[in-house]
């Protein structure tokens, strides 16, 4: 009977650590890391004869479990790195129609004055909930320039001339890089940059000379628990987080974004802004 008694009470010891255990995973990943914003810092080799600092962020997703309060500390962030150019790869709202919260928005994203200018692109989520209205009113607003099938060229202060793209988003509008390919070969520029914001989409556009190409729209999969498949949405299958090298010259980058989406919970992967040192 005693050693019924030790195995019952060792049995109850190791479920009772299994239950702490996940609740305070469930805990950590609801509180805790949704707002850990990490700076992921990236250093590639390009034609530029002077150092860019461009700083990308996506999926912002403000929501009513991430507001502006919180966005606040990512503003604050990407102040303090001084970016001579600011991305933005789509996905401002989770859901426009049912939590949104302009003012107060533009106000925060008016604060980041970079040198060179603030440029967006369209995601999914900027179309959906009625958000499709609004968004270019907002992001114009806050001083971004909204790329759609088109692209910019940036003079540097010492004269160089950085392509900068930006594709319409592949779920809900219709992109189109001919229209970028014919006016502005990549391949006569020193640096060549394409924003989409859905990754899987990124090999269609390998072979058309950009330098780096970024994205978002994967979350990083949002949660990453070892042993179990990543969680993967449309056209993320194959890109997910981090850098890819697609060819000999053209680079992909998948943003982890900083909000969250369906469910407001990440673990072990945390938000990102991310900083490109292109020299």
């Amino acid at each position: 009977m005693r050693k019924i008694g030790k195995v019952i009470k060792w049995t109850a010891g190791i479920l009772l650590m299994i239950f702490l255990c996940a609740v305070g995973c469930i805990w950590y990943g609801l509180k805790i890391e949704p707002y850990i914003v990490r700076t992921e810092e990236v250093s590639l080799d390009t034609g530029l004869s002077e150092q860019l600092t461009v700083v990308q962020v996506s999926d912002i997703q403000i929501s009513e479990s991430y507001t502006t309060r919180h966005f606040q500390k990512v503003v604050d962030r990407i102040i303090s790195l001084e970016p001579d150019i600011l991305l933005f790869t789509g996905d401002l709202y989770e859901n426009f129609a049912a939590f949104h919260d302009d003012e107060n928005f533009i106000a925060q994203l008016s604060q980041i004055q970079p040198r060179y200018g603030k440029f967006a692109i369209w995601g999914n989520r900027d179309y959906g909930g009625g958000a499709a209205r609004q968004y270019s009113q907002i992001m114009e607003a806050a001083g971004f320039a909204l790329l759609e099938n088109e692209a910019v060229t940036i003079s540097t202060d010492n004269g160089e001339q950085l392509l900068l793209a930006g594709l319409d988003d592949a779920l809900l509008g219709e992109p189109d890089i001919q229209p970028v390919l014919a006016q502005y070969p990549p391949d006569e520029y020193p640096c060549s940059v394409l924003m989409l914001h859905e990754p899987d989409r990124a090999d269609q556009y390998a072979e058309d000379g950009f330098d780096l190409m970024l994205a978002g729209h994967s979350h990083g999969g949002q949660v990453d628990v070892p042993f179990l498949p990543p969680l993967t949405t449309s056209l993320t299958e194959k890109y997910q987080k981090g850098l890819y090298q697609l060819n000999e010259n053209t680079a992909l980058y998948v943003n982890r974004g900083i909000g969250t989406s369906h469910y407001p919970v990440r673990f072990g992967v945390p938000p990102e802004v991310t900083v490109f040192y292109l020299e």
